[in-house]
């Protein structure tokens, strides 16, 4: 499996020389936060083993996550708690803070992002369905956000066992539903605008 650079060799061969890809890991769970990250490489860059998240191995990723916070030339990464999620809802959520990381890069020349148009945006943006399977910026983004809340939700695992944040990652799996039930909601934590949360409002436990 490889992702192309073809999207950014289109603009480094204009003279773009700061290409941002954006992409984000979290959308479905109903626990935990919403993480984007933003990379930007150096013109000619390309890796042949940086993929879609998704569809690497957690071993791999976390060595392609070094691999790309050493090669890449400027890196943000922003983690949206449920709070957040629950006040705008996910999408805006998520468009909110792509655009804001966009901005961090002050030479940025070009964005591409994962399926998320940025209409705000002063830059050129391309926004690519299954993006991360076709532009490596966007690929090495959702590395860095994949493995970012992985391991964040370790960390809650680790304060909350019961919950089995380390296998199912905030995902609404029949063993997460079932702890919930048992358990009950996590303030904070848990994503109260989703349904699976909204009906056990009562069960809130304060963190």
């Amino acid at each position: 499996m490889q992702t192309a650079n073809e999207y950014e060799q289109a603009w480094w061969q204009q003279g773009k020389t700061c290409i941002v890809g954006i992409d984000e890991a979290g959308r479905g769970p109903i626990a935990g936060p919403l993480v984007v990250a933003a990379v930007a490489f150096p013109p000619g860059y390309f890796h042949e083993e940086i993929y879609d998240s998704k569809k690497l191995s957690d071993k791999k990723r976390r060595a392609l996550f070094q691999d790309v916070i050493h090669q890449a030339k400027e890196y943000h990464i922003a983690i949206i708690e449920p709070a957040i999620i629950d006040e705008l809802n996910i999408y805006r959520a998520t468009q909110n803070a792509m655009q804001t990381l966009s901005e961090q890069f002050s030479m940025a020349d070009g964005v591409l992002t994962d399926a998320m148009p940025l209409p705000g945006n002063t830059k050129d943006v391309i926004s690519l369905v299954k993006g991360d399977q076709k532009s490596v910026s966007i690929a090495a983004a959702s590395i860095l956000a994949k493995v970012t809340r992985d391991c964040i939700m370790e960390a809650y695992d680790k304060q909350y066992p019961q919950y089995g944040f380390a296998r199912h990652k905030g995902y609404p799996t029949k063993a997460h539903i079932e702890a919930l039930h048992t358990y009950g909601v996590v303030k904070g934590l848990y994503r109260e605008s989703y349904g699976p949360v909204a009906a056990m409002r009562q069960l809130v436990l304060d963190i």
